[in-house]
């Protein structure tokens, strides 16, 4: 079986406030094949963004290491480093926020081109643009617009084309199309999955809309305040979920209901525990309806109940 090309390893991530120390990430464990998508799902606040910037180096880990294609990126020197970041790139979510306003399009796709010495010579790098423009579904008549003449769908096939632009083979997608209307969200999930197949990219991507996990992944990982409580293949996942929270996620998910009689969808109750210093044992079992008292007197491991379907959960 060929080496995993992202693995992470027991990754933690606290950050000191006046409180106490608040848990982000706290023991992430997985492993991303080579040209495979993870789909990493959760609540807003559960630790999905900071984990891909962890992925990436942008902010170092409290403990844990992660290896790109076998080499480290957390224990990475700058020359080290600044030669990884050519390999593993990162979209934004918000495609107005993460441009430059006062670059054209085909200046902000050049820019990592420049800044990395990749191409020096100015009609090789006009070219490339072109190129990368095309690729991405831009006219070209888009070359010398600002981001603000743009509307959002426009402006993510930007951030998609810069960080094509070095030629990765791993990319964050951090909910890159959450900002976007529907019928945009297809067109870019589309592209990302064509892209996927023409240059045998991987992806780890962030998002809290199931139906778009379904949608592009191979295999999903769930988040709760900062841990992983279930991850297994896509397919297994909508069609058999173990842990409660999963179950109630997926329950979440409207349905146009045509007929009387039908089962009603039923709400998450409870108070989130604090990610501030949290207690002893499963996160989730203030809100579980299953829980009990052996769910919050030891910590729950992340076990392997299936083959290939990992659960955190004492039920299992």
């Amino acid at each position: 079986m060929d080496k995993p090309l992202i693995q992470v390893k027991n990754l933690k991530k606290y950050f000191d406030t006046p409180s106490g120390y608040l848990h982000a990430v706290d023991d992430v464990t997985f492993n991303i094949e080579k040209g495979k998508t993870l789909g990493v799902v959760g609540e807003s606040g559960c630790g999905k963004s900071t984990l891909g910037r962890l992925i990436l180096n942008l902010i170092q880990p409290t403990e844990g290491e992660v290896l790109f294609d076998g080499q480290s990126v957390t224990g990475a020197n700058h020359q080290q480093m600044k030669a990884l970041r050519r390999q593993m790139q990162l979209i934004f979510q918000d495609p107005y926020a993460s441009l430059n306003p006062r670059m054209t399009v085909s200046q902000a796709i050049a820019h990592p081109l420049k800044v990395n010495g990749i191409l020096k010579n100015k009609a090789d790098i006009e070219r490339t643009v072109d190129e990368l423009m095309e690729t991405v579904g831009l006219a070209s008549r888009y070359a010398f617009s600002y981001p603000h003449e743009l509307d959002g769908g426009r402006r993510q096939r930007i951030g998609i084309a810069r960080a094509l632009s070095l030629n990765p083979s791993f990319i964050v997608c951090d909910e890159p199309v959450s900002a976007l209307d529907v019928s945009i969200q297809a067109q870019i999930l589309n592209l990302l999955m064509d892209l996927q197949d023409e240059r045998g990219l991987t992806y780890m991507f962030i998002t809290h809309n199931l139906s778009v996990v379904k949608h592009i992944s191979d295999d999903i990982a769930v988040m709760y305040l900062g841990q992983c409580v279930e991850k297994t293949s896509s397919r297994e996942l909508f069609k058999h979920p173990l842990h409660p929270y999963t179950k109630a996620l997926l329950d979440s998910i409207p349905v146009p209901v045509l007929r009387k009689g039908a089962r009603k969808k039923r709400a998450i109750a409870g108070e989130l525990v604090s990610p501030i210093n949290p207690p002893v044992g499963c996160r989730f079992a203030p809100r579980c309806p299953f829980a009990s008292e052996k769910c919050t007197c030891q910590e729950v491991p992340l076990k392997e109940v299936e083959p290939g379907h990992f659960v955190k959960c004492v039920l299992f």
